[in-house]
């Protein structure tokens, strides 16, 4: 039997941060959503010269910051496929479990939609929510744009490559991620 109405969020999660969960509750709120799944990529197309932490880093991580949110979840549907991960390809594996799908995406990938593989039917298949990030507006447009839910999200000023940054030069990264996140990371030496 098919579930209800969800969002996914996908990303490389490197790491989960507390701006990622903030929008992610707005969104659940205001697109009114019985769930928002979290899907850590194997590998982005748009950012395949990238190495990311090893998926099964990123995936703990993810479990622990959503651990307390009952209407969060993980897939770990794109770290099996072990290729590059497209984003049509999750969608049409997804249909089979869940009835209604909202993609979630951020301003400024909306810019870059039409670069993404199959864009016209991702938007046939899933509503697209377009998170908005204020220092991103720009004046550019693409056809995507009329498509897409433009959301009332928080704007939350934080970056995995900040948090990254951070902990490589011992600085605090207090009140930027989940104080389990930010455990497993000391434990497993990541980013060191």
């Amino acid at each position: 039997m098919k579930q209800n109405k969800i969002a996914i969020f996908g990303g490389t999660f490197d790491p989960v941060h507390n701006g990622h969960l903030i929008t992610c509750q707005s969104v659940l709120e205001e697109r009114k959503l019985d769930k928002v799944v979290f899907i850590p990529t194997h590998i982005s197309p748009l950012k395949q010269n990238y190495k990311p932490t090893p998926d099964i880093h990123r995936l703990e991580m993810l479990k622990l910051a959503i651990d307390s949110n009952p209407n969060f979840t993980v897939s770990d549907i794109e770290l099996k496929r072990e290729n590059v991960s497209y984003t049509i390809d999750t969608i049409l594996e997804l249909k089979n479990k869940y009835s209604e799908i909202e993609l979630i995406i951020g301003y400024d990938n909306l810019l870059l939609f039409e670069k993404w593989r199959e864009p016209d039917r991702i938007v046939s298949e899933v509503k697209l929510l377009v998170m908005k990030r204020i220092s991103e507006v720009k004046e550019e447009r693409n056809r995507y744009f009329d498509k897409s839910i433009f959301l009332d999200n928080p704007i939350i000023e934080i970056s995995s490559s900040q948090i990254r940054e951070r902990i490589k030069n011992n600085l605090p990264v207090d009140y930027l991620l989940p104080d389990s996140v930010h455990k497993y990371i000391i434990q497993q030496k990541l980013y060191r």
